[in-house]
């Protein structure tokens, strides 16, 4: 691997890293960034799935202590994890279904810059709507108090995220704060909920793509997790830390500004972005 794939990677491992707990979409950033650096063809798309789940294993990491909590509570038969168990079940089933169905179209057609911008602004948009009228609105202040039916909303809110740009920690927390959770539950929430969502997404694409995979691969997708695993641990804490005191105004603006200057761009001619088949 030379030092441009190198860079490269990092670069791409950083991005993703940083974005994909935030409401900002790191499938959007990485379709932006691959743009710009010439790798988003068929196996640069798999690679945009491969190190979202190095992210992923930073919360399993973050909250390791809470996962084993879970996974020895289950075997015991335990009532509350077997109950947290089947919240994460009951929201990861709509974005699985729906993945399955509809999984090969979105990336041929909706993995473009443009769509992303456009998902960007109307997602910027949304979370300031809801900031503003969903401030004071009664919350369930804890993840063991969520109801079935309020996991089965978080999940058809995470099948939105589908589509890039739309973001799937801004869709699941967001999503939970409308459904009643505090900002810290759907913020956890999303954090575990990631967890076999993208094992799910990274297994999919790379069977999918089994044939195009090739040993030279490996160091790049190396490179990429690694830098990708290490900068979601700030992020994830980083965000825990953000959501005690604050809004998600801020991510909303930068939405807006960001997908605007994408926009900008191609209208006026300054960066020729791969437009949608």
């Amino acid at each position: 691997m030379d030092i441009q794939t190198f860079i490269t990677a990092v670069l791409l491992g950083i991005v993703e890293g940083l974005t994909e707990f935030l409401p900002i979409s790191s499938t959007g950033h990485l379709i932006i960034a691959g743009d710009l650096l010439g790798t988003h063809d068929e196996i640069g798309k798999v690679f945009e799935i491969v190190v979202q789940f190095a992210a992923i294993l930073a919360v399993c990491w973050i909250y390791r202590t809470k996962i084993g909590e879970v996974a020895v509570g289950t075997l015991r038969r335990d009532r509350r994890s077997m109950r947290f168990v089947l919240m994460l079940i009951l929201s990861f089933l709509p974005a699985a279904i729906l993945g399955l169905a509809f999984h090969t179209e979105i990336k041929k057609v909706l993995f473009s810059p443009l769509v992303v911008a456009g998902a960007l602004i109307v997602g910027g948009f949304i979370i300031l709507v809801i900031e503003r009228f969903l401030r004071d609105r009664p919350q369930q202040a804890d993840i063991d108090d969520m109801t079935a039916s309020t996991a089965v909303k978080i999940g058809f809110a995470q099948a939105l995220s589908m589509i890039p740009g739309t973001s799937r920690a801004g869709a699941t927390i967001i999503g939970g704060v409308i459904f009643g959770l505090s900002r810290k539950a759907a913020t956890e929430f999303s954090f575990f909920l990631a967890i076999p969502t993208m094992l799910a997404a990274t297994v999919l694409d790379v069977y999918e793509s089994r044939n195009l995979l090739q040993v030279e691969h490996i160091p790049f997708f190396a490179v990429g997790c690694a830098a990708s695993f290490i900068s979601a641990i700030w992020a994830v804490r980083f965000l825990l830390r953000y959501i005690s005191t604050h809004t998600f105004v801020p991510f909303a603006y930068y939405r807006i500004i960001f997908g605007l200057i994408v926009f900008a761009t191609w209208y006026f001619g300054l960066v020729n972005w791969t437009l949608p088949d």
